[in-house]
């Protein structure tokens, strides 16, 4: 019950009062099964890029976080081929920092800002991390081509 109206009060916000730049809406199937659409950053590879992801929202949640991974391929050191996402507020304690403070709306603005900068010391791809960390011009120009191949509408 108490996981119910909080994900209604957390989906009614980001309806309302969106993030810049993130959208967030409730899928056909249930109020678990939850899809965003982040928009690149200006100035970073991913620019006018839209990036889909899904959020599933587990029985425990908020006690448990969210499982969020991308829809749209993208060419990122912390984000697999598969869409998951390293993130430690993706994470319950002691490896992540997940807490039952945290919302869907600030989930996504984590994974927003580690689009915009990304973590080359806790990769899930580590040739697109030392890519990045010892060549950012080929790093930046293939993520760039991902971006337009991928997430250009």
């Amino acid at each position: 019950m108490q996981r119910a109206s909080r994900l209604r009060r957390e989906l009614s916000l980001l309806t309302t009062e969106p993030p810049p730049g993130i959208t967030c809406w409730q899928n056909e199937h249930g109020l678990d099964d939850l899809r965003a659409q982040i928009l690149g950053g200006a100035d970073t590879p991913y620019e006018k890029g839209i990036f889909n992801l899904e959020i599933v929202v587990p029985e425990r949640y908020p006690f448990e976080p969210p499982k969020i991974r991308f829809l749209t391929p993208i060419y990122h050191p912390n984000i697999d081929s598969a869409g998951r996402i390293c993130l430690d507020v993706l994470k319950l304690p002691p490896k992540g920092a997940w807490r039952p403070s945290l919302n869907i709306s600030t989930l996504l603005t984590s994974i927003q800002l580690l689009m915009a900068e990304p973590n080359p010391d806790d990769p899930l791809m580590a040739d697109i991390s030392s890519e990045y960390k010892y060549n950012r011009q080929l790093f930046l120009l293939n993520a760039k081509e991902w971006t337009e191949k991928y997430a250009s509408q």
